[in-house]
């Protein structure tokens, strides 16, 4: 008889209107009543009270309150060697700088870690890596899924727009990554987990159906995002969320750092690599023609050599990572999309 594996996946589960104001009674639920907190720098102020409050609500006296202005793995190294040994708890609680940093001390201090995003810009508060930078660039470290995930709802859906995109655009990549996976599969016998495939697969559908940005809306796109983090965990890799279209965003970090969200990015990666796959063009489309994707895309226009000049490096930036820019000459066949696609139009310019 094979062994049976065992994963870590959340077990404390809340998205609803609301559920900031009771950050600290599930804390206390728990047990834990000396948490350290990391909150991202710049947070709206009316937020960071709201969760102070919560927690002296509850008795519960954070043995660390600490801004995070960037996502390095020093400051993250930092924050791991000054923890208090009474720490019971890491909360991330914001964005996805802070919130990737706390997720990392709390796997090196082997604490449970609690993920509390104000926004759903992308899956990186589910997912079971950190994204910090290391060396100047951004890599993601080993680290392990949250013990809890608390969304506000609420919270969320008054984020700005973009965010509420750029989590759009993280999220329909899934349905490229999962056919690189497949044809990695086929075509160089890359093993595939049909349960976290399927599983990323009906992360997409849950949402696509319903597109909205009301808290039924953002409940559906913030529970997608956590069953992809927990696809990932189930096998052990990125594979169920990331593909080509990740490879190519990663391409832009080194190109243009900083110049777009991640999702954004992501998204139009996303579509021009549909477009390479024969799959999935219409799906994509329709979800962004719905909620008003290209419009935010639009704002800040992609330049066309440079998002060429990462379609051509991206290939090369992940080791026995096959996808379909692996094959043919993909940036001839994305120089043809970008000639002929008229939805492309004012997203990327000469």
């Amino acid at each position: 008889m094979s062994a049976v594996s065992r994963i870590a996946i959340p077990t404390l589960v809340r998205i609803k209107p609301g559920a900031l104001s009771r950050l600290g009674i599930y804390l206390a639920r728990e047990g834990w009543r000396r948490p350290a907190m990391f909150v991202s720098a710049g947070m709206v102020p009316e937020l960071l009270t709201a969760a102070d409050q919560a927690l002296a609500d509850e008795q519960i006296d954070p043995v660390v309150h600490q801004e995070v202005p960037d996502a390095s793995l020093e400051a993250a190294m930092t924050a791991f060697t000054s923890l208090p040994t009474d720490c019971d708890a890491v909360v991330g609680l914001g964005g996805g700088r802070a919130l990737d940093v706390a997720k990392y001390v709390a796997f090196l201090a082997r604490r449970p870690y609690l993920a509390v995003p104000t926004s759903l810009s992308n899956d990186g508060f589910s997912s079971p890596g950190a994204s910090l930078t290391v060396d100047g660039r951004r890599r993601s470290l080993p680290s392990a899924l949250p013990y809890g995930v608390i969304v506000d709802t609420e919270v969320c859906r008054q984020a700005p727009l973009a965010l509420w995109h750029s989590g759009v655009g993280d999220l329909v990549a899934k349905i490229t990554a999962v056919h690189d996976w497949k044809l990695a599969f086929h075509r160089h016998g890359t093993p595939v987990d049909d349960l976290a495939a399927l599983l990323s697969d009906a992360t997409v559908h849950q949402f696509t159906n319903t597109p909205t940005r009301d808290d039924e809306g953002i409940r559906l796109l913030a529970t997608a995002l956590l069953l992809n983090g927990i696809a990932m965990e189930i096998c052990g890799s990125s594979r169920p969320a990331s593909g080509s279209e990740h490879l190519v965003s990663h391409a832009l970090d080194v190109l243009v750092p900083g110049r777009y969200l991640h999702g954004i990015q992501v998204g139009v990666a996303t579509y021009l690599v549909s477009r390479l796959q024969g799959q999935g063009t219409e799906r994509i489309a329709s979800v962004f023609d719905r909620t008003g994707f290209w419009d935010t895309a639009r704002e800040r226009p992609f330049e066309r050599d440079t998002l060429l000049e990462a379609v051509r490096r991206a290939p090369s930036l992940k080791d026995d990572f096959p996808t379909v820019l692996s094959q043919g000459d993909p940036v001839a066949e994305v120089r043809r999309v970008l000639d002929d696609d008229p939805r492309l139009e004012g997203v990327v310019v000469a």
